[in-house]
């Protein structure tokens, strides 16, 4: 509890932190905003494929055109302003930037970038969660070895579950189930970009603003990010899936306890220490009384009668056992937070939320029927979703995860809601990204062998 301590006297003795931004979309405007007054950080350049794009940004989030007015990246160092740019290499490459902020949501970009990163020795802040819950294992074990901080985003919810969770089992408590709230209901997995502002209720003039990307927001809606950020959980925190995937149960925080455990214990859940959404609508579409749409919870259990005595000592809501406990953050600021992150890597050398293993993965599923023939477009598009599967289920399914179906052509039929696998697609092998993948497969596989042997 100290990051801010260590900021002012890291600014007083070697200057701010030095930062390389790729991606100018929403979250990273969410961190501009922040930024910009921020002494204790230096953003060095911003990197965007659209640079008219990069440059909207920085106005939209309050920099002044001067801050930003850098020639280069090496005037940008003189001057303390902020260059832009269409080369993320030469962010990448430039020895004083210290951490990477990969804010692309592009899985095979964004694996490139993050392996550049660990490559030149900068700690990298992993906002791209398809990427992480793609080959993150693989990314944070050469982080490791290479000795720089390999990072979830602090503010977006993975990171914040995950530290809801490490409390609990710091404090001694045992985890039971740890999620997300969101908006749900069953039809949403086959929405397209053409349906999804009329399930959101967007008005024209938010649309207007900019910042709105379809696919994007479409991804929310289908379930498919909801599936990446509970993957990305389950293997920073050792929680396993539960076989079936997501409920997306409706459940407000005050029953949390009550419906957030074991089956057998009066709950929804069919394994114990898991992950799961809980839906802020129930499902004739009324609203969920006191939901957790925008936050992130964590249900735990005392493990003697004594702390369940204090539970009740201390107002703790509880399920009617007494013993079920939870704890939640009704909302997240996203971007605005990332500040955290960036401060811990190069201040503490540790991660706001890493993977530890190989335990969830994102499944693509057919939205519709599939013919061969058809080309995949990816999250949030018209043809997939992604679908929580634990990492062992994936594995012997032969599983096309969902970060590698964009682009991807099918060369047999697969039918609506069938998962699509490998042997689906003709894949470019030619891919760092298909070749990450491949490996981590092919370690991951031998791991699970392993343990059940």
């Amino acid at each position: 509890m100290n990051l801010y301590s260590l900021l002012q006297q890291r600014a007083e003795t070697s200057g701010p932190i030095r930062v390389g931004v790729i991606g100018a979309g929403k979250f990273a405007s969410m961190f501009l905003t922040q930024a910009v007054n921020l002494p204790t950080l230096h953003v060095v350049g911003v990197a965007d494929i659209n640079i008219p794009k990069a440059f909207e940004a920085l106005d939209r989030t309050g920099w002044p055109a001067e801050r930003y007015a850098a020639t280069s990246l090496q005037d940008a160092l003189t001057t303390g302003g902020t260059h832009v740019t269409d080369s993320a290499d030469s962010l990448l490459e430039l020895d004083e930037i210290e951490v990477i902020l990969e804010i692309t949501g592009n899985p095979i970009i964004g694996t490139y970038h993050a392996l550049r990163a660990i490559d030149n020795g900068k700690h990298i802040v992993m906002v791209n969660v398809e990427a992480d819950c793609m080959v993150g294992p693989i990314l944070q074990r050469r982080a490791q070895a290479a000795g720089v901080v390999y990072s979830m985003a602090y503010g977006d919810q993975p990171a914040l579950i995950s530290e809801l969770v490490d409390w609990c089992r710091t404090v001694g408590f045992d985890v039971v189930a740890a999620g997300k709230g969101t908006k749900y209901l069953p039809e949403y997995h086959y929405s397209t970009p053409d349906t999804v502002w009329d399930y959101y209720g967007f008005t024209s003039e938010q649309l207007a603003s900019g910042d709105y990307n379809s696919k994007m927001f479409n991804s929310f809606l289908d379930g498919t990010k909801s599936a990446i950020e509970m993957a990305a959980v389950a293997n920073g925190t050792g929680l396993i899936p539960q076989d079936e995937g997501l409920h997306f149960t409706p459940v407000g925080v005050d029953d949390l306890p009550h419906l957030l455990k074991e089956r057998e214990k009066g709950g929804t859940l069919s394994r114990r220490g898991t992950v799961e959404l809980i839906s802020s609508l129930n499902r004739d579409g009324s609203e969920v009384y006191r939901d957790l749409r925008w936050g992130v919870y964590v249900t735990f259990e005392a493990r003697t009668d004594y702390a369940a005595h204090c539970f009740a000592e201390y107002g703790v809501r509880t399920d009617d056992s007494g013993r079920y406990g939870s704890l939640y953050r009704p909302y997240h600021m996203i971007g605005l937070e990332l500040p955290v992150s960036i401060a811990s890597a190069v201040l503490r050398g540790e991660p706001t939320g890493s993977p530890t293993g190989f335990r969830g993965d994102v499944v693509s599923t057919a939205k519709t029927d599939l013919r061969a023939g058809d080309i995949l477009d990816g999250e949030g598009g018209f043809t997939v979703y992604g679908k929580l599967a634990p990492a062992a289920i994936s594995l012997e399914r032969s599983a096309l995860p969902l970060g590698l179906a964009h682009g991807a052509k099918l060369i047999r039929d697969v039918p609506k809601d069938r998962t699509v696998s490998w042997d689906d697609i003709d894949a470019d092998e030619s891919l760092l990204a298909v070749q990450v993948r491949r490996e981590l497969e092919k370690e991951f596989r031998a791991e699970h062998l392993a343990v059940q042997a």
